[in-house]
């Protein structure tokens, strides 16, 4: 229990300029706005990709009518990569979405998302849905790549080797 709560105090806690620690709140500068402990954190956040999750899943029973699987789908990303903003804040969440690194995996990714949304509510087309996911797909998994170190180097080098081509 003290190893969580020392997780807990370094993950969710800083120190001013007295060196006192201080809590951070979810929103990082905007304090007062919403403030939540550290637990109600980590419940936000397991409860948030838990939803993604289920989303997720249900889509796959949904696989046949490629309208309702976008919209499971695409529902079950959003919830799933927006959890993490119960961790770490949506101010630092989208500096790093938006970081040098990121920046065209989330614009392809966002894109994605809503020509998903477009493609199966408002045009009613099962094949550009289907590959609007396929390109979501695609351009999150680059973006979770991008926060492993060498892990797109290798993904690259590996797509040179079996397909003679470079990302």
């Amino acid at each position: 229990m003290d190893a969580l709560r020392r997780l807990q105090q370094n993950l969710f806690s800083a120190e001013d300029e007295e060196g006192q620690q201080q809590e951070d709140d979810l929103l990082g500068d905007y304090q007062g706005l919403c403030n939540l402990s550290p637990i109600q954190r980590i419940y936000g956040f397991g409860g948030c990709l838990l939803a993604g999750l289920v989303f997720m899943l249900l889509s796959l029973v949904t696989f046949v009518r490629p309208i309702k699987f976008a919209l499971l789908f695409t529902l079950g990303n959003v919830a799933a990569v927006g959890s993490t903003t119960f961790i770490i804040g949506p101010t630092q969440q989208f500096k790093m979405m938006f970081d040098r690194v990121r920046v065209l995996a989330t614009a392809i990714y966002a894109g994605c998302v809503l020509l998903a949304l477009i493609c199966a509510l408002l045009i009613h087309n099962k094949i550009l849905t289907l590959i609007a996911i396929i390109v979501e797909i695609c351009a999150l998994t680059w973006y979770g790549l991008s926060y492993i170190p060498f892990a797109r180097k290798i993904v690259s080098d590996m797509f040179i080797r079996v397909f003679d081509t470079e990302i």
